[in-house]
Order: C-alpha cells, then structure tokens, then sequence
C-alpha cells in the first residue's frame, strides 16, 4: 500500500477539513479528495463522512487511526535513518593503525565521534602489510599505514615519522655503543614487518651490527625490558609518549631513518563514512 494514502488519512484526521489537509499536505484539495477514496476502496471501509461541521472520522475510520499513525511513524523514521545513511552520519566504520599512529588514529577517532556519534567505529593494531589486504577485502574501512600503499588503494599522507633510539638511562654513549652493550629489541616479523625492515634498512647503510637482538610480541613489552635494562631499542619517534619517565631518547640522523604515514583506503567501495572520516584525518593536526 503506498503509504502516501495512510498520511493523507492521518492528516485528514487531524485537521478534520479537506482544505487543511491538503494545505498541510502541499497538494490541491481535489487530489486529497482521491487518495481518500482510493484508500478507503483499498480497505473496503469509509473512513469519513461529511457535514456542515467538516469531516468526521467513521467508527471504522477511528478504529485504523491509531494504526495508520504508527505506519506513518515508522516510514518517517527510515527515511530519517536512511538519510543519515546516505549523508555519512550513521552506519559503521572499521580502522587500522600501526605503531606509527598509536597517538594520532585514537585522536582522530575522538575527533570523529565528536562529529559523527551515531557511528560505531572499531580500531584494531595490524601492521601496514595485513592492513593493505584487509582494506581491499573490505574487512577494514581505512587504515592508518605507512605510505604510498601499492595501487588500488588511495592514500593521503599525514605525517613523517622517524626512528629513536631508546635506552634505559642517559649516559653520552654513542648508538653503536650502547648496540654492541645490550641486546636490540626487535618485534617478531609478523608483528613488526615495516619497522623491522625500516631497522635493518638503517642498520645496513650504517653498516652497523648488533651484538644481539632478541625479538618480543609487543612495544609494551619492548618499554618493559628497556625499563629492566635488559636491552635497547630503535622505536618510531612517534611511539615514545608511551615510554614512561626516565628512559633516554636518542635522536637519529639519516634518510634511512625516516618514512611517511598516511591514512590509505580502497576508492573502489563506495562509503559515505569513510569518506568523511577521510576528512576529519586530513585536517586533524598532529
């Protein structure tokens, strides 16, 4: 049933006059007049009669009000929703972020939400490699990685990140110094596939060569064993605001040290969401 015939009907009803109704409707009274009557044909009941006074509700016509209220209610409520759809403000977005963002993507989060609450948004840890191919399989939205991702994918860079060397106290030692001391913590390959390449990158051009490395799950982990003085560390500048007091921070000079981080995602899905995600990040300032 067009639910065009149910508003006339509930209009009709509370206005109690043709000329209202089809005021209130934006249509011509004659037009009001024959939604009427196609739709009492449909339910096979009169729903109004006529006087001197205006026009009355039937006991019928009074019995499918309250009915016709709730169907009307209902279709403004998915066209409400189904324009907050279309438009970006509902609907669900899932994000990546590497250890590069770990500061930065929750930050553009809280931006976001502050905008968009009627998003539910995911966040999820994930080296730049796995974020790639989830980006392309749907499975994430956009993804905060290292930049330019291989094509299909879209990107936009947002900032340059950089390694530091980290140590558990300050005492003038030279980088090579404190490599051929203590053991470099390193993530396992699956886990930390970009910094670990960006390290040996370094390592290589400096030719530079550790004593030891041990390798460990997390950055958490990496900080606790730094705070033990169990071993050192080249972590991503941008990482360090996790480290708690106490720990040096040695700058690092080189190309080879440094690398770009974007927000990448995969123009070929259509997402209203992302897209103003999209926005927020690019204008959110680091």
């Amino acid at each position: 049933m067009n639910t065009r015939l149910l508003k006339a009907f509930v209009v009709l009803a509370e206005k109690g006059n043709y000329a209202q109704a089809a005021q209130a409707l934006s249509i011509s009274q004659p037009a009001l007049t024959k939604q009427i009557n196609l739709l009492e044909s449909r339910v096979n009941l009169a729903l109004f009669t006529r006087g001197r006074h205006g026009t009355a509700l039937t006991a019928g016509g009074q019995r499918l009000l309250p009915e016709a209220r709730k169907v009307v209610g209902q279709v403004g409520q998915f066209l409400y929703h189904a324009e907050q759809v279309s438009k970006g403000r509902e609907g669900f977005l899932a994000a990546g972020f590497g250890l590069s963002s770990f500061y930065f993507a929750p930050g553009c989060i809280a931006r976001f939400r502050k905008c968009y609450p009627g998003v539910e948004i995911t966040l999820e840890d994930l080296p730049s490699a796995q974020q790639y191919e989830m980006l392309q399989s749907g499975a994430l939205q956009v993804g905060f990685v290292r930049v330019p991702p291989a094509k299909p994918l879209s990107y936009h860079s947002l900032f340059e990140d950089c390694l530091v060397l980290v140590t558990p106290e300050n005492t003038g030692m030279s980088l090579e110094s404190w490599l051929q001391k203590l053991p470099l913590l390193r993530l396992y390959p699956e886990r930390g596939g970009g910094l670990n390449t960006q390290t040996t990158l370094f390592l290589h051009e400096r030719h530079i060569f550790p004593a030891a490395t041990q390798q460990v799950e997390d950055i958490q982990t990496i900080v606790a064993l730094i705070v033990a003085g169990i071993g050192v560390a080249l972590l991503p500048q941008s990482v360090v605001h996790i480290a708690p007091p106490g720990l040096n921070i040695i700058p690092i000079p080189g190309e080879a040290t440094r690398w770009q981080v974007g927000i990448a995602w995969d123009p070929r899905h259509d997402d209203s969401v992302r897209d103003n995600f999209i926005a927020i990040a690019k204008g959110f300032v680091r």
